[in-house]
């Protein structure tokens, strides 16, 4: 079976009119100059070589071919003269179709342009799970501020300019106090506990139920409310 199918795909060679008229059809097609190895090579076969030379010599004999000889290298071109030329009519209308081709494209090219445009705008637009999802979050957002609105709006006093005045005169007193008092009982508890090693040190802070900073309260210390007493502070001290 594997060596009929190979036989099967073998190219038909050619022999007699057949062999002359496949090579001439050929050339009036390519209608460009080729010597007998192209035209047997891109007839893949069809005809031979050495047949395909004398079939050139023979169509050149009888004018439907023009030999030219170029050294040792012999080419052939289909004869122009034996060519049909075309009319002025038919130019005319071949550049009237060329043109209305032409303009077919051009509006092709915008229409391309238009599909890739509102391809690009269907990308970036948010499917409908993502959505969903927005609106959501947008809800619980809604949800929570109108959470926050309901004290006002069923009537609860609003603080006023001198309320809040106070409170963040209260607020930077009071904390400066604590982080004086912080500061000289570290001073103390580092003096009675330099000579005690850490485990000790602990087991002692614990018996004496001392609450040191918890970490939310170092958190709280480089918060911007923090620092922006810490310079405020400051600033009083500089004037």
């Amino acid at each position: 079976m594997a060596t009929k199918a190979k036989a099967d795909s073998k190219v038909a060679i050619l022999k007699g009119q057949d062999a002359e008229d496949k090579v001439l059809e050929y050339l009036k097609r390519m209608n460009r100059p080729y010597g007998a190895v192209d035209v047997a090579a891109n007839l893949k076969g069809a005809v031979p070589k050495a047949t395909t030379q004398k079939i050139l010599v023979t169509l050149a004999e009888k004018g439907e071919l023009v030999q030219k000889t170029y050294g040792k290298t012999t080419f052939f071109v289909a004869n122009q003269s034996n060519i049909e030329s075309i009319s002025a009519d038919k130019l005319a209308a071949l550049e009237t179709e060329q043109k209305a081709i032409d303009e077919e494209n051009k509006v092709l090219a915008a229409d391309l342009r238009t599909c890739n445009l509102e391809l690009s705008k269907l990308k970036s637009t948010p499917t409908d799970l993502e959505l969903e999802s927005q609106i959501s979050e947008a809800a619980k957002t809604v949800a929570s501020l109108t959470d926050r609105l309901q004290p006002l709006r069923s009537g609860a006093p609003l603080i006023s300019t001198e309320d809040l005045a106070q409170i963040d005169a209260d607020w930077t007193k009071w904390r400066a106090e604590w982080v004086r008092r912080r500061k000289v009982f570290m001073t103390f508890w580092q003096l009675a506990t330099d000579v005690l090693p850490p485990q000790d040190a602990t087991s002692l802070s614990d018996d004496l139920g001392i609450e040191l900073d918890a970490p939310e309260h170092a958190v709280l210390e480089r918060s911007t409310l923090c620092l922006c007493s810490k310079s405020s502070n400051s600033l009083k001290r500089k004037r």
